[in-house]
């Protein structure tokens, strides 16, 4: 399914999230959140370990609850109507849940009828995504044994199944070998083509920079920094993403508190 989309789109939105733990909230993870992405682009989640964008990205998933704040998939308000907005959503995170027992057609085929999916248009989204995913060689194998490349497809294919029009990906590269990276990041490319609005994390920054149309930085549950790769250079005076996210999100840089205007 390709979406027609506008400048305008806002496809997944976060206003005003809030996460903290701890006695009395004293870990403010997630401590006031605001950011858009849009149909047809890739938008990348930025920060330091403990910034918060694990717990960011599971609120907007809806795998866990914000303490105040909403999240609207494709306007629909992710607490009020958390089925229909997780309907609209593919989340991809780590790769707990791969069945060693079942290939990965299998694997899909059962994500897709929890779903909903079935007959015909079950298998035609399988195959699409094995064939979008170039599963095709192990298709058919039990996942046993299988290299962290194999499985990562497995992880990602399931959030693709049910052809949803938002995907949110956490750390989709990390710990992959370098061909495996190269694949996976042409995967996310062919994301945009086809029209979907992509949020993920990475803390790799030539990744970020090569794949991001937009880019919020996060530190210390806030968002200190939003726009394109080539704003967050201009504004710091750098020539390249990870001297840019250095500025924005090193030392001192709550106090500074940068925003995009």
């Amino acid at each position: 399914m390709q979406r027609q989309s506008s400048p305008e789109a806002m496809l997944i939105e976060a206003i005003g999230l809030k996460k903290h733990f701890g006695g009395n909230g004293a870990v403010k993870a997630v401590d006031g959140v605001d950011f858009r992405c849009a149909d047809g682009e890739i938008t990348g989640l930025l920060g330091p370990n403990g910034a918060g964008k694990t717990t960011t990205l599971r609120m907007i998933a809806g795998l866990i609850r914000p303490m105040s704040g909403k999240v609207l998939i494709d306007g629909v308000d992710a607490g009020a109507e958390p089925g229909l907005a997780r309907s609209r959503l593919g989340v991809q995170s780590d790769m707990t849940g791969v069945y060693p027992r079942l290939t990965p057609r299998e694997q899909l085929e059962y994500y897709g009828r929890f779903y909903g999916l079935r007959g015909r248009i079950l298998q035609e989204r399988v195959g699409f995504v094995i064939n979008l995913l170039r599963m095709g060689e192990f298709a058919d194998r039990r996942a046993e044994g299988f290299s962290r490349g194999q499985r990562q497809k497995i992880v990602i294919g399931r959030a693709l199944v049910h052809d949803p029009p938002n995907i949110i990906m956490d750390e989709p590269t990390n710990g992959l070998d370098v061909l495996a990276v190269r694949d996976t990041r042409e995967t996310i490319k062919s994301f945009r083509v086809h029209g979907k609005c992509v949020l993920f994390s990475t803390h790799y920054m030539d990744e970020a920079e090569k794949l991001c149309d937009r880019i919020a930085i996060i530190s210390a549950g806030k968002i200190l920094a939003w726009g394109t790769p080539g704003d967050l250079m201009n504004r710091t005076g750098t020539s390249c993403l990870e001297d840019a996210f250095t500025a924005l999100a090193g030392p001192g840089s709550l106090s500074r508190g940068i925003q995009e205007t």
